[in-house]
C-alpha cells in the first residue's frame, strides 16, 4: 500500500513510525526539515521524506499522491488538512483522511458532503479523547476500561496493589477454561508482555483484563479494589473542547465542576454547558487552596486537561495526595507518557496516540471494527471480524500457531452474549473476536482473518 502523510507533527510522526514496522510504502511531507530530521534521527524508520507545502499542487505530485492508495492530513490547521485532502483527491488518491478541530464535522449527516468535497473520513481527536476519559471515569478503581463487541465484553486495564488476592500464582494455575476473565497482557516497568500459562502477577503490574460485564464485580474483588467509591463528583482542570466533549457525554448522576483561568474562556462555557449539574469556576487549577475550597476532597475524579503536559502531571500528583482516587492526565508530550506512568498518576489520555489508533484501524485489511491503543503498553488491542474462509475459521485456537506477542481474548457470534476464547474454542465467519498484540503486529492478523482469496481492501 503507498500512504501520503502530509504533517510531521505528533500525530504524523507517530503513525508514521507505526507503519514503518510493516511492508508499507510511506511518503511523510511537511514543509520543515528539523521536523522530518528529526523523525528520521528517531530510529530506523522505513519511508522517504519531502520538504514541501502539503498544499502546493506540484509538492504533492512530487509526492506521488497520484498513485497513493491512502493520502492522510494531520497537519495542526484544520483548514489545511480539508484543503490537502480535496487537491489530493482531486490528483487521484484513493483514499484520503483528514483530522480536524470542529466536532460538527464528524456529524453523520455531514460524512456525504465530505465525500463530495473528497475527504473520505474525519478524525476528531478531541471527541475520540473525550469518549476514553467518560470511558475511563465508569469506573474509579480502572486504568482503562473499554466495552467491545456492542458491550458483550469489556476489558479492563488495572493495577495491583497489596490487596491483589491474584499475584504470585502461574496464570496456568490461576486460570482455567471456567475462570471468569483472560488476563490478556501486562505492564511491567517499561516492559509489555503478552502471557503465557508460566507468566505470574506482581504488585504494581497493570494487568489487562478481558471478561464479560457480569463478572466485573468479582475481578474487583480479586484485585482487591472494594473500597474504591463509586464516581459521582468530577473536577476538571481546564476548559478546552475535550473538557467540554466529557461535560457534554457525562451521565446524568454527575455532578462536575470545571477550573478555568481565562475569564472569557469561562463565559463561553457557560454559554456551552447549561446543564444545572456542571458548574464552571474562573481560578487557577494550579492553586491547591481554590481546589480545597472547591471541594476537590469530596471529589471521586479529578481530569487534568489543560495543554501544558507538565501542569496536567503536577495537578494529578497533588490531588492524589489530597485522597482522590481517580485521576485523570492529559499527556501530550510523548517523551512523557512512560515517565507519567512512573508516577502513578493515573489514567493517561494522550490524543495524538488516540487518533493514530483510529486512522490504523481505517488501514487493515482485516474488518477490524474498532481498534485501541494501550496509551502506556507497548500493545494494541483490536475487534475484528472472522472472514469467510479464514485461517482462523478452519482450526480449533491452539492449533493455530499464532505468532509470539499476539493472544485472543473473547468473540460475540450473531446475537450472543459474547464468550472467552480458550484453545478449544473454534471461531466461525463472522464472529468478532478481540485481540491482543504487541504495537506493530495487527497487519499480521489480515492472514488469519480476511478471506484467502481476497485482493486489496483499504476499509
Amino acid at each position: 500500500m503507498k500512504i501520503v502523510i502530509a504533517g510531521a507533527g505528533a500525530v504524523g510522526s507517530h503513525l508514521a513510525a507505526l507503519l514503518s514496522r510493516e511492508d508499507q510504502d510511506i511518503i511523510l511531507i511537511d514543509e520543515s526539515p528539523e521536523k522530518t530530521a528529526r523523525l528520521l534521527n528517531s530510529g530506523d524508520l522505513d519511508l522517504m521524506t519531502l520538504n514541501v507545502s502539503p498544499t502546493s499542487i506540484s509538492g504533492l505530485r512530487e509526492g506521488g499522491v497520484h498513485q497513493c492508495d491512502l493520502f492522510i492530513a494531520v497537519t495542526p490547521e484544520e483548514t489545511r488538512n480539508i484543503t490537502c485532502c480535496m487537491l489530493a483527491h482531486t490528483l487521484g488518491a484513493r483514499k484520503t483522511i483528514a483530522r480536524v478541530d470542529t466536532a460538527e464535522y464528524t456529524m453523520p449527516q455531514y460524512s456525504d458532503l465530505f465525500r463530495q468535497m473528497g475527504v473520505d473520513s474525519i478524525i476528531y481527536p478531541e471527541g475520540l479523547a473525550a469518549r476514553e476519559i467518560l470511558d475511563g471515569l465508569k469506573r474509579s478503581w480502572v486504568r482503562q476500561y473499554w466495552e467491545v463487541a456492542d458491550s458483550a465484553l469489556v476489558m479492563l486495564g488495572i493495577k495491583l496493589r497489596e490487596k491483589a488476592r491474584i499475584t504470585g500464582i502461574a496464570l496456568r494455575d490461576l486460570c482455567d477454561a471456567q475462570t471468569p476473565y483472560h488476563v490478556v497482557a501486562i505492564k511491567r516497568g517499561d516492559d509489555t508482555i503478552i502471557p503465557s500459562g508460566n507468566d505470574e502477577l506482581r504488585n504494581g503490574d497493570i494487568v489487562y483484563f478481558m471478561t464479560k460485564k457480569r463478572h466485573i464485580g468479582y475481578i474487583r474483588e480479586i484485585v482487591g479494589k472494594e473500597d474504591y467509591a463509586d464516581v459521582r463528583n468530577v473536577m476538571i482542570m481546564g476548559g478546552g473542547r475535550t473538557s467540554v466533549h466529557v461535560a457534554e457525554g457525562k451521565p446524568d448522576f454527575y455532578n462536575v465542576k470545571i477550573i478555568e483561568r481565562s475569564e472569557e474562556r469561562c463565559h463561553r462555557l457557560n454559554e456551552l454547558l447549561e446543564d444545572s449539574d456542571i458548574r464552571i469556576i474562573q481560578g487557577d487549577g494550579r492553586n491547591t487552596a481554590l481546589l480545597l475550597e472547591e471541594g476537590l476532597s469530596d471529589m471521586q475524579a479529578f481530569c487534568a486537561l489543560t495543554p501544558e503536559t507538565e501542569t496536567n502531571i503536577l495537578a494529578c500528583l497533588a490531588a492524589k495526595r489530597m485522597g482522590v482516587r481517580k485521576t485523570v492526565a492529559m499527556v501530550e508530550n510523548m517523551d512523557y507518557v512512560s515517565m507519567a506512568e512512573k508516577l502513578d498518576i493515573g489514567t493517561i489520555i494522550n490524543k495524538k496516540m488516540i487518533a493514530a489508533s483510529r486512522i490504523y484501524q481505517m488501514m487493515l485489511d482485516t474488518d477490524a471494527q474498532n481498534v485501541k491503543c494501550l496509551t502506556i503498553a507497548n500493545a494494541d488491542v483490536a475487534e475484528i471480524v472472522v472472514g469467510e474462509g479464514s485461517i482462523v475459521a478452519e482450526k480449533p485456537v491452539r492449533e493455530l500457531r499464532l505468532p509470539h506477542g499476539i493472544t485472543l481474548g473473547g468473540y460475540v457470534r450473531g446475537d450472543s452474549q459474547g464468550d472467552l476464547i480458550n484453545g478449544n474454542t473454534q471461531l466461525q465467519p463472522g464472529d468478532r473476536v478481540v485481540v491482543f498484540c504487541m504495537s506493530g503486529l495487527i497487519k499480521m492478523m489480515d492472514r488469519y482473518f480476511s478471506k484467502k482469496s481476497s485482493g486489496f481492501r483499504l476499509f
